[in-house]
């Protein structure tokens, strides 16, 4: 067993409450239950030895893995072969359907003999709250109870349990045909033992979870030329979001690095406001109403939270029930992954002013309106969505922390005033479109003259191109977004040179970084590697521009950073080594709205 395996060296599981990591060697070395964002498990990936970890795998050091998803699903299957045989492990977690947050949440992990004969070992060793609260275990022949002030644990096997000090482990034979499992389930304190476990009983669930994932998956419209990418990253993106809320987090880890011995290790189990309102376009290009409608709605409850108060209409992120309380601390007793330490918990970040999350919000809302969604059509959600244009109406022209949350101070960011308008812009078309009450003349006033200053202080005569802030020369791939917004043409000269700036300054073997922080200090030490979001930004204003071999040349280069079984973290590091929180929802919706762009573009070119 690594003592920290490769960050893409894992598949996701999850309920749709929570998830679980599991690395290609079957250890869960990640869990946090009973909500993505609450205290870990299962924390091996952060802290080998304090944090905690679940192994369910051969003997045989010398077995070769491999790891898959069944098809259309989000059950993983890991795969041992080895001189004696060919074992596998199949986990998953059984899926949320009554979107009711629970304190019951179940891993279930089912282990086969394929060929000859598999010696399979477990070790369940739990660490409560981060590694921070003892436990104690009362161990039956097949069950074990482990008992922490917050949380009980119970584990069922099929195959005999023995006491390792406060943990447990076990063995098992099995030959070809035969299977086991073990099933690991959190609740409260003193709640419920779960049913006992059958080797029937798990081949069901199995089924039922299989079932549960491909009738989902089965409303997904895209027909393109990507459709196992595609449909992977949506069933991540399902997978990450909350389902008694309907919020997406950024990811299902914490404290993972953008730059291995660095200190940009963040927690991103939370709902930010940019990340939530950009899905809601993947989605409803896929044909997934329900998602994107829950999320506007989730969105337009946090505008009704501040009615009448004298604050900013929203923060840039929420815990996933909406709370807006996310303090930032640090692990102490965590290494961090390979030494990347500190380790963060909450985020900081919650606190930054951040103007472009406006543009991003309205941007949702107005293209929910146009699919039938229709919370933010009601009157009071109107008035909502009016009141923030109002507010941003005298607020926007403000030194902001921009959308890659830098903590070297604020600035004229030039993306957040392009979201600025793209607010303005969204308002006063949804106000015509349904007649609504609005003071257009002033949201009219406001983008227009957002406009002019984006295209007089923005601009670089030295570079050429729209610049990360007024009064500089460095470049930022967020302005990628400048022509799918509608902000500019995507042909427009003006553009065209921007992207050729980018390509000298940002882009790296088809690769993008977000900004060169050397040139723009952000606050912190240390670099980090190329934004995996970028990069798919990249392929989608290629697209827009009509530089097709080059879009689709990046775009089936970017493939091969995936992991083996299709995901994506945030950052791609200098070796071709996949950094950050894993797996990254930020980077699996651009790579779905990039793929339909492209598509689009590559039909639209052979129609012609």
């Amino acid at each position: 067993m690594d003592r920290y395996p490769p960050i893409a060296d894992h598949g996701l599981v999850g309920d749709l409450q929570t998830a679980a990591l599991v690395s290609s060697q079957g250890v869960v070395d990640w869990f946090a239950a009973p909500r993505f964002d609450s205290p870990s498990i299962f924390a091996a990936l952060l802290d080998h030895d304090r944090g905690g970890y679940f192994r369910l795998a051969p003997e045989r050091p010398d077995a070769i893995c491999k790891q898959l998803y069944y098809p259309d699903t989000a059950i993983l299957v890991t795969r041992f072969m080895s001189p004696d045989g060919v074992g596998e492990v199949v986990d998953f977690m059984p899926a949320d359907r009554s979107r009711t947050a629970t304190d019951r949440h179940t891993l279930v992990r089912v282990v086969r003999a394929v060929r000859g004969t598999v010696d399979f070992t477990l070790e369940c060793r739990p660490r409560f709250d981060y590694g921070r609260a003892e436990h104690r275990l009362e161990l039956g022949e097949y069950t074990g109870l482990f008992r922490s002030p917050g949380t009980d644990a119970h584990l069922q096997t099929s195959f005999p349990l023995e006491r390792d000090g406060r943990d447990a482990t076990g063995r098992v034979t099995l030959n070809a045909g035969e299977a086991g499992g073990a099933v690991f389930t959190v609740c409260a304190p003193g709640g419920e033992a779960p049913a006992p476990l059958t080797v029937d009983g798990l081949t069901a669930q199995v089924d039922d979870t299989g079932r549960f994932w491909q009738d989902w998956l089965r409303q997904s419209r895209y027909r393109g030329r990507w459709p196992e990418l595609v449909h992977r990253s949506v069933i991540t993106l399902k997978l990450l979001t909350y389902a008694p809320t309907g919020a997406l987090v950024a990811a299902a880890t914490m404290g993972l690095p953008e730059q291995v011995g660095g200190e940009r290790n963040w927690d991103y189990r939370f709902t930010w406001v940019r990340d939530g309102a950009l899905s809601v376009r993947a989605m409803l290009d896929l044909g997934f109403v329900d998602e994107a409608a829950a999320f506007v709605h989730w969105l337009v409850e946090r505008l009704h939270e501040r009615e009448g108060k004298e604050e900013e209409p929203l923060q840039t992120m929420y815990r996933i029930d909406g709370s807006p309380d996310l303090p930032e601390e640090t692990l102490e007793h965590f290494e961090g992954y390979r030494g990347s330490s500190p380790v963060r918990v909450g985020n900081g970040a919650a606190d930054q002013l951040q103007l472009d999350i406006y543009g991003e919000v309205l941007h949702a809302v107005s293209q929910g309106q146009g699919r039938g969604i229709a919370q933010q059509s009601t009157y009071r959600g109107w008035k909502a969505l009016a009141r923030t244009l109002d507010w941003l109406a005298d607020h926007w022209d403000r030194p902001d922390e921009g959308i890659w949350e830098t903590r070297g101070g604020r600035q004229d960011f030039t993306y957040s005033r392009v979201m600025s308008w793209v607010a303005f812009d969204q308002g006063l078309r949804m106000a015509e479109r349904f007649r609504r009450p609005a003071d257009v003349e002033k949201w009219r006033g406001a983008r227009d003259t957002v406009f002019e200053q984006v295209m007089e202080r923005g601009w670089s005569e030295r570079e050429n191109a729209f610049v990360q802030h007024y009064g500089s020369d460095v470049l930022d791939a967020s302005l990628l977004l400048m022509p799918m917004v509608g902000f500019i043409a995507p042909r427009d000269p003006a553009w065209l040179t921007t992207l050729d700036a980018m390509d000298r300054k940002l882009v790296s073997d088809s690769l993008v970084y977000r900004y060169d922080p050397a040139a723009s200090p952000d606050g912190l030490r240390g670099s980090e590697g190329t934004f995996s979001l970028c990069t798919f930004l990249y392929v989608d204003a290629l697209a827009r521009a009509g530089r097709l071999p080059q879009a689709r040349y990046t775009f089936e280069k970017m493939q091969t950073y995936a992991n083996h079984v299709g995901l994506f973290a945030e950052e791609v590091g200098p070796s071709g080594e996949q950094l950050g929180n894993f797996p990254q929802a930020f980077t699996h919706l651009s790579l779905i709205m990039a793929a339909g762009t492209l598509d689009g573009a590559l039909d639209a070119a052979n129609r012609r």
